[in-house]
């Protein structure tokens, strides 16, 4: 701590030269970690612009991609039927086709039309159905069902037959505007083309009338029309028997009279499609030979089934965050549909990183800071379509931000190792440097003339000693420093105690000079001026140190005093020492004979009367009492005036500790604490001890002894 607390040594400016070695190095330091910084922002610069002319061509594929698919026969199917993609997908509603009508005579065209336009709507047991009307109003207004199922060996109905519960039968329900529809359609067999094992027919539709059988003057209805086609492969390829399963397709029309009175009513334009026909319902079943019990072998109501082709199918095509915005132009106040990309990837991003991107300048000629857009026109049967395309370029650079921040983990490692390369070669090596250079500058400058001083002893190295060539060279000049330091301490403690044996000296003479100066006080005695040429000279002597180590180290003999005589004498001649008033209050006691050294007591008593001369009131007296017991006597010195502080009664006896605002007599110098210090120190050698405490009016000094027979 004392080492902390002593002044810094006198050290020299050094010059830029002699930094330069280590203004080099950290230089270096500081520039790798800037290059490598620099480079890591150039090449996120230049991935930036990779990524922002990647996304600008995947941008127009999939703006390709999606006026594609848009004009597919699929994709007009899911335009056209955007309202419907919120509804359950059974019942089944009738969709517009983008055909105006569908050949349903023919298997393979109705087959092949219902594939192009995705309408089949898909069952777990690989049965599918499409059910729709065609987009233009003029084709007779008929709902076309399309599909699919498995089915054994077909049973059909004989011409005029009644009985339908021993054959195959189609069972479709239409409920629309209140109403229900239902018509009940037996399969009838016609002869097979070419000797071909595969089976056909026609689907006779009759209106229902939920009985089992019906009635004699049933006929078909004239505009209904299906076929039922069954090829002649098992489904099961290594299934030989006759009763296998074999995918049996069906096409239908169902006429709707109502669709026909409004196509063909005068003075109205018809509104095609109707604006019903989300609201519509159709049921498809596909029943066996049996009653009522025996489950159908197909019903369009049937869980788990999977929706046709959707808008949700070309939004796939989109890139993460893209959008599309498909708006009717021939139709005002049509709602817009929107498509949305996949959401992009939530990967952990530094903030940082995603704002340094952003204000990262694309330099190209082609590229743009704002998102891209594109514009397209679409025709479709019914009507034209705008196509609007909006890209995300936020989504490259969240996708750049999320690369970057698993880089930058590599990066904070090579600046991380570049700190603890520069740290070790500071700490090891240049620290070490720039401590010796300093003090070995220190160790030239002090020893140059007019700056040498007692401190040049300071200066330490060996916390630089060390194996290396630097630690070598610490050592020697360690090994120099100490004995410069053992030079300078051995002078150190000689001028110390020289000095303490004059300011003892000194102090000592002071006291009698004093008596010296009262006795001679007339201006006109020509001994006053040799006294104070002798007060002169002592005050040299006395102000130049401590002189707590050469009291410690004084020897008072051990004598006999009569205290009460002693007490008598101190009062009786104080005024010689320019201390008025002092009385002394006698004792009964006769002799009191005390362990003490008259000449250092005197010098305890007249520093105590000092003291209580400056504190009392002009006039008042000093009170000497004497008490004694068997074993101690004590000597109280009692001043009237102000009191001591509570935390200075035990301190006013240390050295340099004085009461604040003590006042200063006529011709002294200053108050250095000193006389209190003396008169304790003297009253422990002589074996007593001095205390202080306030009265009620004043301070008393209490000094005791030990008391001889």
């Amino acid at each position: 701590m004392q080492r902390l607390l002593r002044p810094r040594l006198e050290m020299p400016r050094l010059g830029l030269p002699a930094f330069r070695r280590r203004i080099l190095v950290r230089g270096v330091f500081l520039l790798l970690a800037l290059a490598t910084v620099v480079l890591s922002v150039v090449v996120l610069k230049e991935e930036k612009e990779r990524a922002w002319h990647s996304y600008q061509h995947g941008f127009v594929r999939s703006q390709a991609e999606v006026m594609a698919r848009l004009r597919h026969p699929s994709g007009q199917l899911a335009l056209l039927n955007a309202g419907h993609q919120a509804q359950d997908i059974t019942p089944l509603t009738p969709l517009l086709l983008p055909y105006a009508a569908i050949d349903f005579d023919d298997q393979n065209k109705s087959q092949q039309a219902v594939e192009m336009a995705g309408c089949a709507v898909q069952y777990p047991d690989q049965s599918s159905v499409c059910v729709a009307v065609g987009n233009n109003p003029y084709a007779g207004g008929f709902i076309y069902v399309v599909g699919s199922f498995y089915a054994g060996a077909l049973a059909a109905r004989e011409r005029g037959a009644l009985a339908l519960q021993d054959v195959h039968r189609a069972r479709i329900t239409l409920e629309m505007r209140g109403a229900t529809h239902r018509w009940i359609a037996p399969y009838e067999a016609m002869a097979a083309r070419g000797g071909s094992t595969a089976a056909r027919g026609r689907l006779a539709g009759f209106v229902d009338s939920g009985a089992p059988q019906l009635n004699l003057r049933a006929r078909p209805v004239r505009d209904f029309r299906g076929w039922l086609w069954q090829n002649g492969h098992c489904r099961d390829l290594a299934d030989r028997m006759p009763e296998c399963l074999r995918r049996t397709f069906y096409s239908i029309r169902l006429p709707v009279e109502l669709f026909r009175e409004a196509l063909f009513h005068k003075g109205t334009r018809p509104v095609w499609p109707p604006e019903d026909l989300d609201h519509m319902q159709v049921r498809v079943e596909m029943l066996a030979p049996g009653g009522d019990a025996t489950p159908p072998l197909f019903d369009s109501n049937a869980p788990g089934a999977r929706l046709a082709a959707s808008l949700s199918d070309i939004s796939r095509a989109l890139q993460p965050g893209e959008q599309v915005q498909i708006r009717r132009l021939d139709a005002e106040g049509s709602t817009p549909i929107a498509l949305k990309g996949p959401d992009p990837q939530v990967e952990p991003t530094a903030p940082w990183l995603i704002r340094l991107i952003g204000w990262l300048p694309l330099t190209a000629p082609d590229t743009r800071t704002a998102a891209p857009e594109g514009l397209d026109l679409l025709d479709t049967p019914t009507g034209h379509y705008g196509v609007r395309f909006i890209g995300n370029l936020r989504g490259v650079e969240q996708g750049l931000a999320a690369v970057a921040t698993r880089m930058s983990w590599y990066l904070g490692a090579m600046l991380t190792a570049i700190a603890l390369a520069w740290m070790l070669i500071e700490v090891g090596l240049i620290r070490r440097v720039t401590a010796l250079t300093r003090r070995a500058a220190a160790v030239s400058y002090n020893v140059q003339p007019g700056h040498t001083g007692p401190r040049l002893g300071d200066l330490d190295v060996s916390d630089l000693r060390g194996p290396d060539e630097l630690g070598i060279l610490a050592g020697g000049l360690a090994d120099l420093l100490q004995r410069v330091k053992d030079d300078t301490q051995r002078e150190q403690l000689r001028a110390r105690q020289e000095r303490d044996m004059w300011h003892a000296v000194g102090h000592e003479i002071m006291s009698p000079l004093q008596s010296l100066m009262v006795l001679h006080s007339n201006p006109e005695d020509p001994s006053r001026r040799y006294v104070q040429r002798m007060q002169q000279a002592v005050h040299v002597l006395y102000g130049t140190a401590s002189p707590a180590e050469a009291l410690q180290a004084a020897d008072l003999p051990q004598g006999r005093l009569d205290l009460d005589a002693f007490l008598r004498h101190v009062a009786a001649n104080a005024h010689f020492a320019d201390i008025a008033d002092v009385v002394y209050e006698g004792s009964t006691q006769g002799p009191v004979i005390v362990r003490a050294d008259e000449f250092a007591l005197e010098d305890v008593a007249t520093h105590i009367l000092r003291n209580a001369t400056r504190h009392r009131p002009a006039g008042t007296p000093i009170r000497l009492t004497l008490a004694a017991s068997a074993s101690t006597a004590s000597a109280t010195l009692h001043n009237q005036g102000s009191t001591i502080a509570e935390d200075l009664l035990e301190r006013i006896f240390e050295l340099g500790v004085t009461a604040p605002g003590t006042p200063a007599r006529p011709g002294d110098r200053e108050h250095r604490g000193q006389g209190l210090f003396v008169a304790k120190t003297y009253m422990a050698k002589m074996g007593g001890a001095i205390s202080a405490h306030n009265t009620a009016d004043g301070v008393a000094f209490t000094l005791t002894f030990q008391r001889l027979g």
